[in-house]
């Protein structure tokens, strides 16, 4: 089995390119990030460990909220161990009578969207949001955020900050398009080769 090239970012050593591309993308959105903060014991034993905890993140859909930490887990490629852990993090409950206060919020992401508009970036993140769940994980899904199971959408708010929003006009118009697409542009253009480290500035209101 190939394996994939470990990258350096920032001071941190990454297991993937695209767990990278994902950091570059979160610091032209100006959120601020950890990668792989702390592992967990999940219930049945197994042990997990998510990609990003992200600090600050507003939940922009049916359940608005500000303020929140987020996990992220990067998946080019899901597998059925990748599932059951995702899912034993994200719901840590043995019954059903459970509501959003039991989930540790985590939100699944693949590739870097592509796409040269933000009509385009959103068509392609809901489109795999509400397409096939891997293993029973949907990625760009708010199913293991708050256990709804909506498209979910990162980008940059026109407050400024990091959102993850709903897949609906009534929650993306609240998005700040140009530098959503920014963010996009730069995580999916950013070269490490030979050393290169990409250079970011943050993104500010005018």
């Amino acid at each position: 089995m190939l394996k994939a090239i470990e990258t350096e970012y920032k001071g941190y050593r990454f297991r993937s390119r695209l767990e990278a591309r994902w950091a570059v993308f979160f610091d032209a959105c100006g959120v601020k990030w950890e990668y792989e903060p702390e592992g967990f014991i999940l219930p049945n034993g197994q042990q997990y460990l998510p990609d990003f905890l992200l600090h600050d993140v507003t939940f922009n859909h049916a359940g608005y909220s500000e303020g929140n930490d987020l996990y992220v887990e990067v998946k080019g490629k899901m597998t059925a161990e990748d599932a059951e852990k995702i899912k034993g993090f994200a719901f840590p409950f043995d019954d059903e009578d459970w509501d959003a206060a039991e989930i540790n919020p985590l939100l699944v992401v693949g590739n870097i969207p592509a796409g040269d508009c933000a009509r385009d970036l959103e068509d392609e993140v809901f489109e795999t949001g509400f397409g096939p769940a891997p293993y029973g994980v949907s990625l760009f899904n708010f199913e293991t955020v708050d256990g709804d199971y909506f498209g979910a959408m990162p980008g940059v708010g026109k407050d400024g900050k990091f959102q993850l929003f709903g897949a609906d006009s009534n929650y993306t118009y609240d998005m700040n398009k140009g530098a959503t697409e920014r963010a996009y542009r730069l995580a999916r253009q950013a070269r490490f080769e030979y050393g290169e480290t990409p250079r970011m500035r943050r993104y500010r209101n005018a």
